[in-house]
């Protein structure tokens, strides 16, 4: 009897891994028809045009509890046995994956089917931000009237026919270094009237490199073994190596909002030079800047320095002066307070106000689908112009303290916030939920933060916290007293403007399945 061995992959409801791997074997006591229904099988996967053939993998060593390395090799040889060709790159310092990736050759890049993180939010990051830097040019975001930096494709424009530069910066520009001086690990964790008469434009996606982004083709994948593994667990439901795995050599496909972030002062007296990053989760100011930024002094601690840090910041209760404006969006109905509200306990404390119910983002999500056609044209294909959001935006001011300020990409889940930071967010429907935590009373912050740890919980409906679901914000603030916090990365700056980048990127994944 001749045999062969099939390998495949089996569902279970046993977590934490929903896809296992399995094998079937076959017989004959004909060698000539094991060899034919052998041959019959391998050209029917050779035809399955999703599956990557070409990988560049980047490990990182010390990510979470130095799982990186190990968890590579209990996945490699699925890739082996999948015939799947991968470069292997093990990080050596930060920066390492940025730096390899930018100066890639676009035939270099063209010859890959994607990249693939092993490690956590922060390594994706920079694998994002090293892909995009300069093979993504696009407009600023849209800011305010009277904001004084250009930001829509109009202003563009006008820009350009002064001579200035509006899309993003080449790589060899020095605002667009990748901070690699460093030595952070990438497990962070973020605990828990206008002058656009045309409308709110989305940046043009006409590019002059032979790897445009967005397209099709190109994928990033996430093997997780970071401390939060928020991107993975948004996107797949699951925190497990092995089903990451799968889904990368199975050639699971979707799409992912990214958020473009543009500094254009990293303190008040510092001069105007816009700088570009990219974020896949989340941006986020104050509260959760200064947890980073704290956790970098206990770097000896590991993952237990994300507590500590964060009950050091909490306990210190900073607020900050800003200013924010959003760009206010029609069928959104979020839950807000004014400044006036009182949040010393006159009022109640959590609003009675009816809130919409939330649609959860999950496998084949008919949200995402709709948003991601909309902005396709007739054949297909990502349109090369622009794509309009709203007829008649509107610019909404929001002044004061802020404990923190935040935009949410995506739902950011974690093992600590089962709902993630919002619940309802999408991964590719082109917005940005954007949280704002007015300064209130220490027990009353306290309540908040504890209702994220709680499954089904309703954190963003206290008096103090402003909730928007909006395309694209700018946040201003005349001190230099915190930092930005990008996907876990740190970020100086006084004076950003933000958009939402609809399906930017695509990741070897199919949704979560909640």
């Amino acid at each position: 009897m001749h045999r062969f061995v099939v390998h495949g992959i089996t569902r279970t409801r046993k977590r934490p891994s929903p896809w296992v791997p399995c094998e079937y074997i076959f017989g004959h006591k004909d060698l000539k028809t094991c060899k034919n229904w052998f041959e019959r099988l391998m050209a029917c996967i050779n035809n399955e045009g999703d599956r990557p053939k070409s990988l560049m993998v980047f490990v990182h060593p010390l990510c979470g509890k130095g799982r990186g390395v190990k968890n590579w090799e209990i996945v490699a040889p699925l890739f082996d046995r999948a015939k799947i060709k991968t470069k292997v790159i093990v990080t050596n310092r930060a920066g390492h994956a940025y730096d390899t990736l930018v100066s890639l050759s676009d035939i270099e890049l063209k010859a890959l089917d994607g990249v693939v993180a092993v490690g956590g939010d922060g390594l994706f990051n920079e694998i994002l931000n090293g892909i995009l830097s300069s093979r993504y040019k696009a407009s600023y975001p849209p800011t305010p009237e009277g904001f004084g930096y250009f930001g829509s494709n109009e202003n563009c424009e006008e820009q350009t026919r002064s001579g200035l530069n509006c899309s993003m910066p080449t790589p060899d520009s020095a605002n667009t270094t990748f901070p690699g001086n460093s030595t952070k690990c990438d497990d962070h964790e973020p605990l828990l009237s206008t002058s656009q008469p045309r409308g709110l434009e989305i940046p043009s996606l006409k590019q002059d490199h032979l790897v445009p982004f967005p397209n099709d083709w190109f994928r990033l994948g996430i093997i997780p073994s970071g401390s939060t593994d928020a991107i993975v667990l948004s996107t797949t439901g699951e925190r497990d190596p092995v089903s990451s795995a799968l889904l990368i050599i199975l050639g699971r496909r979707m799409s992912l909002d990214i958020a473009q972030v543009v500094r254009w002062k990293s303190s008040p007296t510092a001069e105007v030079l816009p700088t570009v990053r990219y974020a896949a989760s989340f941006a986020g100011y104050g509260f959760y800047g200064e947890v980073i930024r704290e956790s970098e002094n206990y770097r000896w601690m590991g993952p237990a320095r994300y507590d500590f840090s964060g009950t050091m910041v909490f306990l210190k209760h900073r607020s900050y002066e800003a200013k924010v404006a959003f760009l206010e969006t029609p069928n959104t109905n979020p839950l807000t307070a004014s400044a006036e509200d009182d949040v010393t306990g006159a009022q109640p404390l959590q609003s009675c106000q009816r809130r919409p119910r939330k649609i959860i983002c999950r496998t084949n999500c008919f949200v995402c689908k709709e948003a991601s056609t909309s902005g396709k044209n007739s054949e297909g294909e990502v349109a090369d112009s622009s794509r309009t959001i709203c007829e008649n935006p509107k610019w909404v001011w929001s002044k004061g303290r802020f404990l923190s300020v935040g935009a949410a990409v995506i739902s950011c889940r974690n093992e600590r916030a089962p709902d993630g930071l919002v619940a309802d967010a999408h991964l590719s429907d082109g917005f940005l939920h954007l949280l704002l935590i007015r300064d209130c009373p220490l027990p009353l912050y306290l309540w908040h933060l504890t209702q994220f740890t709680k499954k089904g919980s309703d954190p963003l409906s206290f008096k103090f916290v402003e909730h928007h679901k909006t395309p694209a914000f700018t946040f201003i603030s005349s001190h230099d007293e915190s930092v930005w916090n990008l996907d876990g990365e740190i970020f100086q700056a006084c004076e950003v403007s933000v958009q939402a980048c609809r399906g930017l990127v695509n990741l070897f994944a199919s949704g979560p399945e909640v």
